[in-house]
């Protein structure tokens, strides 16, 4: 199994645009096939180092991640809204 995590700091940080955004990131749940699980969550500290919002995603093997990385609706619906609205990103891929 496979733990995909990414950190996104906003470019705007009010709490609609991550509430926002944290439901276009949920709406994979669902839409993306090859997903096994989704967490998705706000920062509550805003600290100056703090990103915004965390996605974490369970895949079954790095193929799958290859696949979701190429899926429609996480590149036509997610990711197009997250390249419009983030401001930086990290990103760890992590076999469990």
């Amino acid at each position: 199994m496979i733990k995909h995590t990414v950190c996104f700091k906003l470019k705007d940080n009010s709490e609609e645009m991550i509430n926002k955004t944290v439901d276009i990131l949920k709406s994979m749940d669902g839409n993306v096939p090859m997903l096994k699980g989704i967490e998705v969550g706000k920062d509550f500290l805003g600290s100056p180092r703090s990103y915004d919002i965390i996605l974490t995603v369970t895949l079954e093997s790095p193929q799958k991640l290859d696949e979701y990385q190429q899926d429609s609706y996480h590149c036509n619906v997610v990711k197009k809204h997250m390249h419009s609205v983030i401001e930086a990103s990290v990103a760890v891929d992590y076999e469990i």
